[in-house]
């Protein structure tokens, strides 16, 4: 490691010079499509927040000049223009040019995509589902339109339909895009619904008009892509899945204990399970041998679905109680 310590800062001075260099792109019409697009992409892998520094604090973002002094990325610019300059100074019409690559982009995920996406996921799930579905769909979309989380409903797809996941990152950046032509000011960093509020609503000249517009439209182009890819394909999303426990009693009564013990059983011990992970509904799981599962002692745990989604890699469905399932087969895999 000491010798990977001493190259690295070698590699990564030509990497970041490469990626400064990406300015002539973001800054281009298209540069919102790329930002936007860019940060869905990237979150399943945990590198949004690296994506979003890049042309936020470096020169990939722009240099911009107020009162003689040079800002470098959109962060450093957008505070002063928003919190020192105002809406009456003459910078305020840089806003534009520099909330296309903020937050306004988020907000299109938020307050647009997710309540189409789960309406989608709501009226394609199986009707005996529906009540369940309906109550996890408002906890993503809340989550998101209130605390600007959105992996937990991201995640309930991702893995699933890897390619509807690219469709609903391009839309949003076709979207950031359309934003950008609108002239729409909006935001900072985040984009909840207080910020539309704040920074949307309560500030002058931020054309949010547009901005709801130009919502709308993505909302309802979403919904249908998304019904679409989920019956075309029969997408197993939550509420879609197949049912092959006719008792899930263990899971109702939610004795997890007695379920991570079967899971655990069932997988073929200690010994086949390599990695032990959850989405909102799911318990993902990598496996030594996939002949090692007894399916029909899995299916007495209360699962409602079970997939091999990669060799070696096996989901099994709990809906929204899967955390404490999670949790409970962590502490018995401690116990062996």
């Amino acid at each position: 490691m000491t010798v990977i310590g001493l190259i690295i800062p070698f590699i990564w001075e030509v990497a970041v010079n490469l990626l400064t260099r990406l300015s002539v792109v973001f800054l281009s019409p298209a540069g919102p499509f790329f930002t936007a697009a860019g940060e869905r992409l990237f979150i399943p892998f945990g590198l949004h927040h690296l994506w979003n520094a890049l042309f936020r604090f470096t020169e990939a973002g722009g240099s911009y000049v107020i009162n003689g002094d040079t800002f470098v990325g959109v962060v450093p610019t957008l505070n002063e223009v928003l919190f020192n300059q105002g809406p009456n100074s003459e910078y305020w019409s840089m806003m534009p040019s520099l909330t296309r690559f903020m937050a306004q982009q988020q907000m299109l995920c938020t307050m647009f995509a997710f309540p189409a996406i789960g309406l989608a996921m709501y009226k394609t799930s199986y009707d005996e589902n529906k009540k369940l579905v309906k109550s996890l769909m408002i906890t993503c979309i809340v989550t998101a339109l209130l605390g600007n989380v959105t992996e937990p409903l991201e995640f309930s797809f991702v893995f699933l339909a890897p390619l509807l996941y690219v469709a609903y990152a391009c839309i949003i950046g076709l979207g950031a895009v359309a934003l950008s032509f609108a002239s729409v000011g909006i935001g900072y960093i985040r984009g909840t619904i207080f910020d539309f509020a704040i920074f949307g609503l309560l500030y002058e000249k931020t054309n949010w008009v547009s901005f709801v517009i130009i919502g709308i439209i993505l909302a309802v182009v979403t919904y249908f892509v998304f019904t679409w890819a989920i019956l075309k394909f029969d997408l197993k999303t939550p509420g879609r899945e197949d049912s092959p426990s006719l008792d899930n009693k263990l899971i109702k009564e939610k004795k997890y204990d007695e379920i991570a013990k079967i899971v655990v059983k069932a997988l073929g011990g200690k010994e086949n399970i390599k990695n032990v992970d959850n989405c909102i509904t799911r318990l993902r799981i990598d496996l030594g041998d996939i002949k090692e599962i007894d399916k029909n002692l899995l299916q007495t745990s209360g699962c409602t679905g079970i997939f091999f989604p990669a060799a070696k890699h096996i989901h099994i469905v709990y809906g929204p109680l899967v955390e404490f399932v999670r949790n409970s087969v962590d502490e018995e895999l401690e116990k062996q």
